[in-house]
């Protein structure tokens, strides 16, 4: 992964060599981390918990295989809400949170409000979720189906140009 530092002032090049090791590897202990960025243990350590507190790591997590669940069907759909005034929004917004099979949720600028990853064993699961579910959500007025027929690349993380 490839991170861009945008906050020149607050991180230096060990804090970003700390990051994409992490980002690598969220296992690695800080010995092994500070070998890998050339500090000793102490200052490293020191430098994770300030990358900590300031928000730069948000946490650490295991990341689960969704194929292995049997959760082999995405579809992105493009939503379009009947009310996009600021309570509208916001009903959206929560409504969406409720539901584990939307995986990922974007608002966008252009000819309509959201875009959604949905992830569901298959397509009758799919369809169901969408009549029973999705149509149901605060606002919505009209949905546009994508089915994903191969994941070329899917990540974690975000991977930015540096």
């Amino acid at each position: 992964m490839s991170i861009s530092n945008t906050n020149q002032s607050k991180l230096d090049a060990f804090d970003m060599k700390i990051l994409q090791a992490l980002s690598a590897d969220a296992r690695m202990t800080v010995t092994g981390l500070a070998e890998a960025i050339g500090l000793s243990k102490t200052p490293c350590h020191a430098r994770v918990k300030r990358l900590e507190k300031e928000g730069y790591i948000l946490g650490y997590r295991a990341l689960i295989d969704p194929i292995k669940l049997g959760l082999n069907h995405i579809a992105f759909v493009e939503v379009k809400l009947s009310d996009t005034r600021g309570n509208a929004l916001t009903e959206f917004n929560q409504a969406v949170a409720n539901h584990g099979e939307i995986e990922q949720c974007h608002m966008i600028a252009g000819g309509f409000d959201y875009l959604l990853k949905i992830r569901t064993t298959d397509m009758q699961n799919y369809r169901k979720f969408l009549g029973e579910t999705l149509s149901e959500l605060p606002h919505v007025a009209q949905t546009s189906t994508y089915v994903s027929m191969q994941a070329v690349k899917e990540s974690a993380v975000l991977d930015t140009v540096g």
